[in-house]
């Protein structure tokens, strides 16, 4: 029974211990609880309720994902068993539609990219060129490459503007061979699929995302 007491009292931040309360701080230690500031107590409590319906509708929005995932391969394999029809393209993008028009589930398909060894070969001949254009190269041409080479907290380099030095029009042979290292260093490590759902109130109306992400709701 003391167990059962200890647990549920746990959930809460609080430890029973010979019938006195203790809050456990950031070092692990014990704090008697009349001793936490009542400000600190608020913050805590606040922060487990919130953290608490977080991880509920994580789970439900887990479960949700699973359940559309599901749904959408099945009605895949019915339409292609029974009607020999296959929705999507070659990438496995996807498109279902109500019959009315008014909602849309899209199921997208990204690639997963790494860059291997050769793009450091790219770095020191757009190095090269930079050094030795200093004085006429144009200040977006150098800011693109600075961005595009300065890695993340991750240690990522940033793909969107390494893809766009790819766009840049360069005569420069040391350019060029850069270009090409960029274009051998690309590996398609894998892909992740995205489920997006739209709806909208007629067929004259822009379809209308329905948010899931919280950033955006």
């Amino acid at each position: 029974m003391q167990n059962a007491t200890l647990e549920e009292k746990s959930a809460e931040g609080i430890v029973v211990i010979s019938g006195r309360q203790f809050m456990t701080n950031s070092k692990g230690g014990l704090d008697p609880i009349d001793a936490v500031k009542p400000q600190h107590k608020l913050q805590d409590q606040t922060v487990r309720k919130c953290i608490a319906f977080a991880l509920d509708l994580s789970a439900q929005i887990g479960r949700f994902r699973g359940h559309t995932v599901a749904d959408l391969g099945a009605l895949d394999a019915i339409l292609a068993e029974k009607y020999e029809v296959k929705i999507g393209g070659p990438k496995g993008n996807r498109t279902y539609q109500t019959y009315d028009g008014l909602m849309r589930v899209q199921v997208q398909v990204s690639d997963l990219i790494s860059f291997g060894p050769e793009l450091q070969i790219a770095k020191s001949l757009i190095d090269e060129c930079l050094i030795e254009w200093s004085a006429d190269s144009r200040p977006e041409i150098q800011s693109v490459v600075t961005r595009a080479f300065n890695t993340d907290r991750e240690g990522q380099v940033n793909k969107a503007d390494i893809f766009m030095l790819l766009n840049l029009e360069i005569q420069d042979d040391r350019w060029k061979r850069a270009m090409e290292a960029i274009r051998d260093a690309i590996r398609i490590t894998g892909s992740k699929e995205y489920v997006r759902f739209y709806h909208r109130k007629s067929v004259q109306d822009d379809w209308m995302a329905i948010t899931i992400d919280m950033a955006k709701a």
